[in-house]
């Protein structure tokens, strides 16, 4: 790993907060939203997202990003790239014909949704989002992503808490900048 990157990765890990016991006991949760109140370590984050996809990804055709965070930095990533972005939300929130899948959480279950017309099939996708924890999101995320047949290239993580072993719940690829052991 080149200083340069090394320093990007600090800025951008030293930016985040941590919160013990949120939003309940035993749950550890960590802010990336001090990270977008800096616009030097904001572009860092954004640079090195768009630098790895275009050097691992080039035939990627869309971003997916997972309600809600993904929302954050998935459409700048695909604008700088010069591709589609499209969400996978909450059940209940998208129009027209969807496809569902449901996940557990540290601390409960839910349900997301993609719209049937967000990509085609074959179509080679990535998935991204805030944290990689126990796996249950970007799981059902991937599931969304085979249900519509798309090809699914890697699933990125800005930070991934590797003593939850969320990884082992994917089929895929997935790349995290920021790995914890919280």
């Amino acid at each position: 790993m080149s200083s340069s990157l090394d320093s990007r990765i600090s800025r951008i890990s030293q930016a985040m907060d941590i919160y013990p016991n949120f939003p309940k006991p035993g749950i550890t949760f960590i802010d990336i939203f001090p990270i977008m109140r800096s616009p030097d370590v904001f572009s860092d984050l954004t640079d090195l997202l768009v630098d790895h996809i275009k050097q691992t990804h080039p035939n990627v055709e869309i971003i997916f990003g997972l309600d809600a965070r993904g929302f954050l930095f998935g459409p700048l990533i695909a604008q700088r790239l010069g591709i589609s972005f499209a969400p996978i939300r909450k059940a209940g929130k998208l129009p027209g014909e969807t496809l569902q899948a449901s996940f557990q959480l540290e601390y409960g279950s839910d349900k997301f949704e993609v719209q049937k017309c967000s990509a085609a099939k074959g179509q080679n996708v990535i998935i991204i989002d805030d944290l990689l924890a126990t796996g249950g999101t970007m799981a059902a995320a991937y599931k969304l992503m085979k249900d519509l047949e798309a090809d699914v290239l890697e699933c990125i993580v800005l930070v991934e808490l590797e003593n939850l072993n969320g990884r082992s719940k994917i089929p895929g690829k997935v790349f995290s900048v920021i790995k914890r052991n919280d």
